[in-house]
């Protein structure tokens, strides 16, 4: 846990004996974050914030959907940032967030195992580095969830240009390469169009969230709702971009499999033209040959006919099939 005050002398890191003198004060501001989630942690949402219970449930649960909870003097609220993993897999990190005009309070998790605890800390460490360092100066708690917020977006406009970069290569594969191997090349295809999707999903569905928060908290100060309707406008340029590049990669994807199918069906007819060709030509082998080669001796002028009725059959085969069109 890490405790900072915040006022206009700077930011300075506190211990957290300090927190229920600090929220006693008017003459800054504090930032708890949380990495993890425990016993220490509940007990000082629920005791030193006074926070709502359903709340507290909520953000040491995992929540698979954003979502916001509107107080008198606070809002609680719940966003996602996409983390590609291995095989496609597109991990959801959580970070819940208490923000009033007095405090900002981060909560991270739960974590999938395999992902590591810095993966999580990204933002929230890059923003805290920035206040410590000097080079950015927070007048407010939502100055600072701003900060926090907009560097999640910037990941994820960084991993929707990532993504585009794979589209165009793999668009070149398709116009490019007539051997790819179906079954891998799918898979890239679709991999890529998960990714771009749980991408969109968050971008639209955290879009949503901003628009509810500013149709309902209305104790939010001026400045606080102009900085949340420009997180709206970020996520809205991420979910639209992402959502284009998606029916570029789906245009690409339907391209690769028309003309795939139509590889398939040409197989089929020209198995179509073996068997019609074919078929007859058994029929009477299997009927008269038994009759016309046998041990002992060979009826030649049958075999003869049988042969140039064979012959024939497959000509008049083969020329119908071509007026047909399969070859």
């Amino acid at each position: 846990m890490e405790l900072r005050w915040i006022d206009s002398g700077g930011v300075a890191l506190r211990d957290l004996a300090d927190l229920h003198d600090l929220l006693q004060r008017e003459d800054g501001f504090l930032w708890l974050d949380l990495p993890t989630w425990g016993d220490e942690a509940e007990r000082l949402l629920r005791d030193e914030f006074g926070f709502h219970p359903m709340a507290i449930t909520a953000a040491r649960e995992r929540n698979h959907t954003p979502r916001v909870h509107v107080y008198a003097d606070h809002l609680y609220l719940i966003l996602h940032a996409p983390e590609i993993g291995t095989a496609g897999h597109v991990h959801y990190l959580e970070l819940d967030q208490f923000i009033s005009t007095r405090y900002l309070v981060t909560v991270h998790g739960p974590l999938n195992p395999v992902v590591p605890l810095e993966v999580a800390l990204r933002e929230t460490r890059r923003v805290a580095d920035r206040l410590e360092s000097g080079r950015f100066r927070a007048d407010s708690p939502f100055a600072i969830s701003y900060a926090i917020v907009s560097a999640v977006i910037r990941h994820e406009e960084t991993m929707t240009g990532d993504l585009a970069r794979q589209v165009g290569l793999l668009e070149q594969r398709v116009m490019g390469a007539a051997n790819e191997e179906p079954q891998a090349f799918l898979t890239a295809l679709f991999t890529a169009r998960h990714e771009l999707l749980t991408v969109r999903t968050m971008a639209t569905q955290s879009a949503e969230i901003c628009k509810r928060t500013l149709t309902v908290a209305t104790f939010l100060p001026k400045e606080a709702r102009a900085l949340l309707s420009d997180l709206l406008d970020q996520y809205e340029r991420v979910g639209t971009i992402s959502h284009s590049q998606l029916d570029f990669l789906m245009g690409v994807t339907e391209f690769y499999r028309a003309r795939t199918d139509t590889k398939m069906t040409i197989a089929a007819e020209r198995l179509a033209v073996i068997a019609a060709v074919t078929l007859p030509v058994t029929a009477l082998s299997s009927v008269l040959g038994m009759n016309v080669i046998v041990n002992d001796s060979t009826h030649w002028p049958a075999l003869i006919i049988l042969l140039v009725i064979m012959v024939s059959l497959s000509l008049i085969l083969l020329r119908w099939a071509k007026r047909q069109g399969w070859w």
